[in-house]
This record gives C-alpha cells, sequence and structure tokens, in this order.
C-alpha cells in the first residue's frame, strides 16, 4: 500500500493533467467557463431565499438560517453525489490509459474526486460570502471545525468512487442503480429539513454516512456549534471501512478488470 501511494505522487503532474482537461472539456466553447462553477450554487441560492423564505415565514426557525443550513448541506451532497455516481465511469472512461500504461488504479478515481472538489470549493466560497451577509453573527472561529469534516468526506468520496468504478466495470448497470439509489438517499438525508423533524426515523440518520458528513459541516458554520464526538467516530468508522474496502478492492481486482473493459 504504501508502494502504491508513492507511485500516485509520483504520477501527480499526470492526474492533475487529467483534472484540468476535465474541467477544460466540460466549460469548453462556453462563455463564462469555470465561472458557472460560481453561477449554480448562486442561483442555488436565490432559488432557496425566494422560495423557502416565503415557506419559512411562518415558521420559527428564520428563513435565513434555513436557506444557508439547506445551501450547506446541498454543497457537501452534490460532493459526495458527484463522486458516486460519476466514479461508476472512472475506469471505463480511463480504459486507454489502463491498457497502455501500469498506472496506479487509484489515480483514476483521484481524478473524480478533485474534480468535485473544486465545484465544492466553489460552492464553499459562495456559503461563506452568503454566511458573512446573511448570518455574520453565526461565523465563528468554530467554522474551522468543518475542515477535518471535508477532508474525511474527500476520503470517503474517494473510496466510493473506486468502489463504484470496479462494480461498474463487472457490471455496467451499477451507474443507473446509483442514480436511483443517490435518489432514494437525497430524501432519507437531513437536507432540506433538519435532523430533529426525523425522529420517528432517526435509524435513517444514524445508518447514513451522508448525514455524518453533512452534520460535520453544517453545525460549525450555520450554527456555530461544535459536533459531538459521537458523530466524529461515526464518520470515521465508515471512512476508515470504506477505504479498507476501496484499498482490498483494487488489490484484488487490478489485474482482472482490464478483460471487463
Amino acid at each position: 500500500m504504501v508502494g502504491h501511494v508513492k507511485d500516485v505522487w509520483r504520477y501527480r503532474y499526470f492526474w492533475l493533467s487529467l483534472v484540468k482537461m476535465d474541467l477544460m472539456t466540460r466549460y469548453r466553447k462556453s462563455v463564462l467557463g469555470i465561472g458557472w462553477s460560481l453561477i449554480y450554487p448562486l442561483a442555488m441560492t436565490t432559488v432557496l431565499l425566494v422560495v423557502f423564505g416565503t415557506i419559512m415565514k411562518s415558521s420559527t426557525m428564520d428563513w435565513r438560517k434555513y436557506a444557508l443550513s439547506v445551501l450547506s448541506a446541498m454543497t457537501v451532497w452534490e460532493f459526495l453525489r458527484g463522486c458516486m455516481t460519476q466514479g461508476c465511469f472512472s475506469l471505463i472512461r480511463s480504459e486507454a490509459y489502463i491498457r497502455q500504461a501500469p498506472l496506479p488504479f487509484a489515480i483514476y478515481s483521484l481524478r473524480v474526486v478533485l474534480g468535485n472538489a473544486f465545484h465544492l470549493m466553489m460552492s464553499s466560497i459562495v456559503l461563506l460570502v452568503l454566511l458573512l451577509i446573511l448570518h455574520p453573527t453565526g461565523l465563528t472561529a468554530n467554522a474551522f471545525v468543518a475542515i477535518p469534516g471535508l477532508l474525511l468526506a474527500m476520503v470517503f468520496g474517494w473510496a466510493i468512487a473506486t468502489l463504484a468504478g470496479f462494480a461498474t466495470a463487472f457490471f455496467h448497470d451499477i451507474s443507473h442503480m446509483m442514480e436511483v439509489f443517490a435518489q432514494m438517499m437525497f430524501f432519507l438525508t437531513p437536507i432540506i429539513y433538519s435532523k430533529e423533524q426525523l425522529k420517528e426515523y432517526a435509524w435513517t440518520t444514524e445508518i447514513n454516512p451522508f448525514a455524518l458528513f453533512i452534520e460535520l459541516v453544517r453545525e460549525p458554520l450555520v450554527s456555530g456549534a461544535i459536533p459531538g464526538t459521537d458523530v466524529y467516530v461515526s464518520a470515521c468508522i465508515f471512512t476508515a471501512a470504506a477505504l479498507a474496502l476501496a484499498i482490498g478492492t483494487i488489490a484484488w481486482l487490478q489485474k482482472k478488470v482490464i478483460f471487463q473493459l
């Protein structure tokens, strides 16, 4: 494993160029280019402020705080969803590289994660600006506590992207199943509602890793609170389990997957 990590670092210029190429291809011939990475969260925020602001007028929760809560959750969710769904094609789209050179397989899922991490960074910048505008008193020094949560989410994102990539290489219907699964998890994860509103279905959040990562980021940023130790422990357990499974899958199938592409 240590040698595999060293190889990944040795080829850093290669996978960084792949990420750059993906971003350039995505925004090719676009007038605003990468600016669309900022427009998307801004447009989403506008909808939240208008629609949810109107809905929350009759609620005890301040509509500004509610909109920020949903936006912070959506920022983390879109990153994890992107790693999960786009990771399905991480090996298939890299078939030419796999056939030409014995590069570390971790590179191809890392390519997906870093591409989504770029958009995560853009959305986070928009979120921080809106926090300063709409809820400046809520942005405290505890906001830095969200950084470990984001790092854990990135490691978890790489693991699920790797697993999805190998699974899709052997069974192509996995990509369609992931789309359905992501849609189901969106409603089973406290994104557009709070965790307290799911008291009758609390078990869905306790076994839901997406809910854990969202809480690790949303609480320090929006509420200025530090998540409980149990949340960190659960997130670390999920991350370690997914990471071990991804590493084991690479070691087991890296010599066999070429015959499935």
